[in-house]
């Protein structure tokens, strides 16, 4: 935890938090703070700032704090994704907001088994968890935005083409495509497949939207892996 993130329910006072649970923890555990040490803190889609212990023992701690710092700018990108793995989705979360990525939606796709959907990781509550860790890690505040999509083809028709449209389209896949872009500047729309990639017809579906294929080469990537590869030689 490189952030100690705050929640509205975490206020005392103006300006004074009192922590309990997982957080308190760390901070008795990890961080092995003392009353007088000062964190780094940050409120949830809000500001960062500084935050010194002013009370502290193994039920809670107690803090005053100071916001007056800036989050790290998202990357100019929304992330389509086929909805991974239930093994893989709470690593993809946690990569995701540390990266960065503002907008994430999780589509529906023919390699996507209809039993991924009932997974309890999906769940509001669920996701909010594994980006708030993605935060902590990346000392960042804001949460990125997660929306699912169990219809492919009508999203691709309808929400797609505004989505994509003044951006860069692209669609990570293996194959015959251009290489990935480095280092862009311009807004991106990013599709993501599942493992085994987009079958035939939803490239030409995404296509049809306004996003080309492209590929980072023979080797074929887990899903997790791919996502750090292709934001990393983006952006």
């Amino acid at each position: 935890m490189n952030l100690l993130l705050l929640e509205a329910a975490d206020y005392v006072a103006a300006g004074q938090v009192m922590l309990r649970g997982r957080r308190l923890k760390h901070m008795l555990e990890v961080q092995r703070v003392d009353v007088g040490d000062t964190l780094r803190v940050g409120q949830i889609d809000g500001l960062l700032g500084s935050a010194t212990v002013v009370q502290l023992d193994a039920d809670q701690a107690v803090l005053n704090i100071q916001l007056d710092q800036p989050p790290p700018a998202k990357l100019p990108l929304t992330l389509v994704m086929a909805l991974p793995r239930p093994k893989m989705l709470r690593r993809v979360f946690q990569t995701i907001s540390a990266m960065g990525v503002p907008q994430l939606i999780l589509v529906n796709s023919y390699r996507v088994e209809k039993s991924f959907w009932q997974t309890p990781f999906l769940e509001p509550q669920a996701i909010r968890e594994q980006l708030v860790l993605g935060l902590e890690q990346a000392r960042d505040s804001v949460l990125p935005i997660v929306s699912l999509e169990k219809r492919l083809k009508p999203f691709a028709e309808d929400t797609l083409p505004g989505l994509a449209r003044d951006t860069l389209g692209l669609v990570g896949h293996p194959g015959e495509y251009p290489e990935c872009p480095r280092a862009v500047t311009q807004p991106v729309t990013l599709a993501i497949g599942p493992e085994g990639g987009w079958i035939p017809y939803e490239i030409d579906l995404l296509g049809q939207a306004g996003l080309q294929p492209v590929q980072l080469g023979p080797r074929i990537l887990r899903v997790e892996t791919a996502v750090t590869a292709l934001l990393a030689r983006l952006f």
